[in-house]
């Protein structure tokens, strides 16, 4: 069994807890609004992310105003403002499809209700494009795009486990699957070649794509085939520096491409994604093990906490750690240990400071690059949320709970 792709969580509706009905858009004032998320079929309130002395982070505050695009606050409050333009360019990507080809766009169309992704990261082109150009909206069909290609990379991800990725009285497993080919590749090609840009811009954002989708399998394969009796901090970085870093490195440098920018930013926004990527499985590992589901252990995933734990080992405690890894997917009791070991107060000091460094760096290109400050300033919190330490220590030893 493998794990899912960054945990590709779902959501349904956003709806008010009160009475259940969708949120409005265009209220004058502004508020803070509940988010529903979905985790293996519950439906959980997401909390107001804070920083290390408990203050609340503005990520997760909505604007419900008219106001410029310039007022966004959060990369929430930036999707929110073009939520329904990207619906609209994935439906009418949906209507080009050939006439003979209703079932193909019937299927895809359940395929992408049923997996609508908890975390709205398809604002990535639109803040790449904001900081070039100090306006995002060029950038719309991107994000349609990025969301196509993360739906399709998520549903093949969880075939991949051994429980399947059956969509429940909707499609079966082999019709999904067909689905997907077309939403990861067809749709966004499609979308690509309808834009009014250069040849030369065109066939550049076509290729970007199809070196994401490459690297992103090579990185995934790489996952599948991972032991972790050799693994390491590098070559589990080097992972997901492909898996989850390729589709963000993919779609931030097509933003760039759009833009007009210069082939060495576009390099520098690569760049970006990749970072952001890691960054992004490290804050979906951390969701993992707080959650208590522990697929990872479940599944033998060889996860960066888990290969900086057998590296930093002395021997006796290193064989300790893969024998409870190796009995892991058909043992509870040896998940709660494993789980245990990887949540010591020194592990998890080291953990955070080397979350902290690819902060840093991800911090860093953006120095670099500049650009227009109101859009940069909603992408440095995107960094610093996902950049955060959810884990808490484990002080007490399981033995030691044991015997208690």
């Amino acid at each position: 069994m493998r794990r899912r792709l960054g945990r590709c969580s779902a959501i349904g509706d956003r709806r008010s807890p009160t009475n259940g009905s969708p949120l409005e858009s265009g209220r004058p004032g502004r508020k803070s609004l509940w988010i529903p998320s979905l985790r293996n079929d519950r439906i959980s309130h997401v909390t107001d992310p804070t920083d290390s002395k408990g203050n609340h982070l503005p990520l997760w505050v909505f604007s419900s105003t008219e106001a410029d695009l310039m007022n966004c606050t959060s990369y929430l409050d930036l999707h929110r403002q073009f939520s329904r333009e990207i619906d609209a360019e994935i439906e009418t990507a949906l209507e080009r499809l050939e006439p003979h080809a209703s079932s193909t766009r019937n299927s895809v169309a359940k395929l992408l209700e049923h997996r609508k992704l908890r975390h709205p990261l398809s604002v990535l082109p639109l803040l790449t494009h904001g900081i070039e150009t100090g306006d995002p909206r060029p950038a719309m069909p991107l994000s349609a795009v990025h969301l196509l290609c993360w739906t399709s990379a998520c549903y093949l991800d969880d075939l991949a486990d051994a429980n399947g990725a059956r969509i429940w009285g909707e499609l079966t497993e082999n019709e999904a699957l067909l689905a997907s080919v077309v939403t990861g590749n067809a749709l966004p090609i499609r979308i690509v070649l309808d834009q009014k840009v250069p040849e030369s811009a065109r066939s550049a954002l076509v290729t970007e794509i199809l070196n994401g989708w490459t690297i992103g399998v090579d990185g995934q394969i790489g996952d599948m085939r991972g032991e972790v009796g050799k693994a390491s901090r590098t070559s589990v970085i080097q992972t997901y520096r492909g898996k989850s870093g390729a589709p963000f490195a993919m779609i931030t440098a097509m933003a760039a491409i759009l833009s007009g920018t210069t082939a060495k930013r576009v390099e520098l926004w690569r760049e970006f994604g990749y970072t952001f990527g890691i960054l992004w499985q490290l804050f979906n590992d951390q969701e993992d093990i707080r959650s208590g589901r522990d697929e990872d252990l479940l599944n033998g995933t060889v996860t960066y906490l888990l290969a900086s734990v057998l590296e930093d080992a002395p021997i006796g405690t290193r064989e300790r750690i893969l024998g409870l890894s190796a009995v892991a997917g058909r043992s509870a009791a040896a998940r709660v240990e494993l789980a245990s070991l990887l949540r010591t107060p020194v592990t998890l000091g080291r953990y955070r400071a080397e979350i902290d460094g690819f902060r840093a760096e991800a911090h860093r290109i953006l120095d670099e690059l500049g650009g227009d400050q109101a859009y940069s300033a909603v992408l440095r919190h995107l960094v610093d949320h996902a950049s955060q330490m959810l884990l808490e220590a484990d002080f007490l030893p399981v033995a030691a709970r044991n015997a208690a």
